[in-house]
C-alpha cells in the first residue's frame, strides 16, 4: 500500500500540501482528485523523490520508500519525458535498463506492451514523428518496462482519442486485476467514475474526500431540482 501520512510541501508561502494523510489500495485503481494547483502533481513527484517533503512522509508496505523500491514503480509524468530524436523501441529499451533490467528482459516487455497498443509497426521509428497520441502510448509503455509494483499516472488520458482512452482504461483495469496498485490524476470525473474503485480528493494541499467510490456514493445524498415553466413556449417554430 502506498501511503501518505500528513505531508507538506510548502514552495515559499504556497502550501502545495499541507497535511495531506491518504492511502491507495493494491490490486485497486484510485483516482486522484481536485483543481489546478491543489496538489497532485507535487504528490505525485513526492512518491519518487522528485520533491522532497518538509513535513510528514510518503510510504510504501508500511516503510520508507528506498531507491531499489522506486526501481519497481511506474511514473507517468504529466509533462512528458521522451527523448523525441530516439527511436521508440531503442528509447524503452534505454529507459528500462535505468530500472535496472536485462536488455532482453526489457525488450521481451517493450514488444508485448508495443504490440498491444498497435505501435509494433512504429518501433523503429523516431519519437517526434509520432502523433500526440502515439507519444501518449509510448509515454505509457515507458512506464511499464519494469513491470511495476506501483503506477503513478499524472492525467494519462489527456488528448487521447475515444478509442485510445478506451484502450488505456482496458489496460489499467488489467493491470490493476493482476495486483498492481494504480493511482492517476484526472479531470474527466465520468472516467474516474466508470473506472476506479476509490478516490481521493484534494483542494489546496489538503484531502476533502477520500475512501471507496461506491461508499462515498451512498454517503452522498443525491438532490433533484424540478424546474416549471409558466408562459408562452420559448421555442420558435
Amino acid at each position: 500500500m502506498l501511503a501518505f501520512d500528513s505531508a507538506v510541501k510548502r514552495f515559499g508561502p504556497v502550501a502545495a500540501l499541507d497535511g495531506c494523510t491518504f492511502g491507495v489500495r493494491p490490486g485497486r485503481i484510485t483516482g486522484f482528485l481536485g483543481p489546478n494547483g491543489a496538489g497532485k502533481t507535487t504528490a505525485m513527484r513526492a512518491v519518487f523523490g522528485l520533491v522532497r517533503l518538509d513535513a510528514g512522509a510518503v510510504s510504501w508496505q508500511g516503510a520508507p520508500i528506498t531507491g531499489a523500491e522506486r526501481a519497481r514503480f511506474g511514473y507517468m509524468p504529466e509533462e512528458r519525458g521522451l527523448y523525441p530524436r530516439m527511436r521508440v523501441r531503442e528509447q524503452l529499451l534505454y529507459l528500462g535498463q535505468l530500472c535496472g533490467r536485462t536488455n532482453s528482459d526489457v525488450g521481451r516487455i517493450a514488444d508485448r506492451w508495443l504490440e498491444r497498443l498497435g505501435l509494433a509497426d512504429r518501433a523503429a521509428d523516431r519519437v517526434d514523428t509520432l502523433s500526440h497520441g502515439n507519444q501518449q502510448r509510448v509515454q505509457l509503455i515507458a512506464a511499464l518496462v519494469n513491470e511495476p509494483e506501483l503506477l503513478v499516472l499524472d492525467e494519462p488520458f489527456s488528448g487521447l482519442d475515444p478509442i485510445a482512452m478506451a484502450a488505456m482504461a482496458d489496460l489499467l483495469a488489467e493491470l490493476a486485476a493482476a495486483g498492481a496498485t494504480v493511482l492517476f490524476s484526472s479531470h474527466q470525473l465520468d472516467l474516474v467514475e466508470d473506472l476506479c474503485e476509490d478516490v481521493v480528493i484534494i483542494d489546496h494541499g489538503r484531502v476533502v474526500l477520500a475512501g471507496d467510490l461506491t461508499d462515498l456514493r451512498a454517503a452522498v445524498p443525491q438532490r433533484f431540482v424540478d424546474i416549471r415553466y409558466r408562459g408562452p413556449s420559448p421555442v420558435r417554430r
